[in-house]
């Protein structure tokens, strides 16, 4: 590996012009390219679920320590990094997701998954190669950080993917207790490497799971007056509930329930005595999340009220919206104008995608960007699909990005010039 440029001197923290910044970062940039593109194909290549990323976790453990950093374990999975001062001015965090999805990968590269049943289709082999380039980066220049009081903590974080998931156990475990600001990049197919998308309030939605159970007596189709027409009634719930719901609720809250899974009998001529409908339920606004659960109760109750079943229902609360604070988006911008110029930066829409970075921002303010990751010209993929391929070219373009971000966030502290 190349030297790796000095990212924090006095010149750089103290407020140097952008472009002597922008020169600092694209050399430790291009030092590090092609060592972190075979760091991301090695994690490609052994995905590993929620909780369970023993190697991945290894895989960066081994990296950073190498590097002389101090790495602090989770159980079971997951490491936190401290650079800079223990008890610093100011404190900027930045986190990476590093689990993967429960799907086949279907891409045929020379680097795709070999673990049946999971792949990283959503980039966060990406994201995590992305944060071991900023400690590269930053590590040769901890004690210039901790004599000037300032530190960055980075999170490697668990299952993202699953509810509850990692987010939480890092912000029980108090890893987000003394920090400023926190920051998070997420890989976007629809923009193209070099670009970032960056808003401003909120740029993911709720997403809850909900489930609803039906039960009653069963019986012959003939005869539907002696039993509780169950296949009925739950019918009425998968057609009814969304149409009742936006009636119930501000559509301003852009609340949305999509069916994944509905179940019920197994013959034609039989009325089932159970059945269920599972699906997802995404919404933008936040006061809405908190009371959503007793009205889907009370209006299903109403629902099926007429055909005597019984029911019983399971509203999983799975993240909030992420809430993208204005100072930490005006640090996104400065940093990605800094190093990849003003063009780098596009507006992006907000999505009705979970994102679980949303539980750390209920507790300290930050925000999230998006990564493009389209080769220009090229096929345009999508998330949580078999066959997402991304441009490598935007591991170095991320790796400027959050150095560029947390230059910016610690100059917040009044450094003095």
């Amino acid at each position: 590996m190349g030297a790796v440029h000095d990212l924090t001197d006095e010149s750089a923290i103290q407020g140097a012009t952008q472009a002597a910044v922008r020169a600092a970062v694209e050399a430790a940039a291009v030092s590090l390219d092609g060592e972190l593109v075979e760091l991301r194909r090695a994690i490609h290549r052994e995905p590993e679920l929620g909780f369970e990323e023993l190697r991945t976790t290894a895989k960066v453990a081994r990296r950073l320590k190498q590097a002389g950093l101090r790495i602090t374990p989770m159980h079971p999975t997951g490491l936190v990094v401290d650079l800079g001062a223990a008890h610093p001015r100011r404190r900027i965090a930045v986190r990476a997701d590093i689990d993967a999805l429960p799907l086949t990968e279907t891409t045929g590269l020379p680097y795709a998954s070999t673990t049946p049943g999971a792949c990283h289709a959503c980039g966060h082999d990406v994201h995590t190669t992305c944060l071991v380039g900023l400690a590269l980066a930053l590590a040769p220049h901890h004690e210039r950080l901790r004599s000037q009081r300032l530190a960055v903590r980075l999170l490697f974080q668990p299952a993202e993917e699953v509810m509850p998931g990692g987010a939480h156990r890092m912000v029980a475990a108090g890893h987000l207790r003394d920090v400023d600001q926190v920051f998070a990049l997420h890989c976007d197919p629809t923009l193209d490497v070099g670009q970032v998308g960056i808003r401003t309030g909120a740029v993911t939605a709720a997403t809850d799971i909900l489930t609803v159970r039906l039960t009653g007596r069963g019986g012959h189709t003939s005869r539907p007056h002696l039993t509780e027409d169950l296949t009925f009634a739950l019918a009425t719930v998968v057609t009814e509930l969304p149409s009742v719901l936006s009636r119930r609720v501000d559509p301003r809250a852009g609340l949305a329930l999509v069916w994944g899974a509905v179940n019920a009998g197994e013959a034609a001529n039989v009325i089932p005595a159970s059945g269920s409908a599972s699906g997802t339920l995404r919404m933008l606004d936040a006061q809405v999340w908190d009371t959503i659960g007793p009205l889907c109760e009370e209006v299903v109750g109403q629902l099926v009220s007429p055909y005597g079943v019984g029911v019983q229902i399971e509203h999983t609360q799975g993240v909030p919206p992420v809430v993208n604070d204005p100072e930490a988006v005006s640090h996104l911008v400065a940093g990605a104008t800094a190093m990849l110029g003003a063009q780098a930066v596009a507006p992006t829409p907000q999505s009705l995608g979970g994102e679980d970075f949303s539980w750390m921002l209920r507790d300290v303010p930050g925000a999230l960007v998006r990564l493009g990751t389209r080769t220009p010209g090229g096929p345009t993929y999508d998330l949580h699909r078999p066959d997402l391929v991304v441009d490598e070219r935007a591991i170095g373009v991320g790796v400027r990005l959050l150095a560029g971000t947390v230059l910016s966030a610690l100059q917040g502290a009044d450094v003095p010039s």
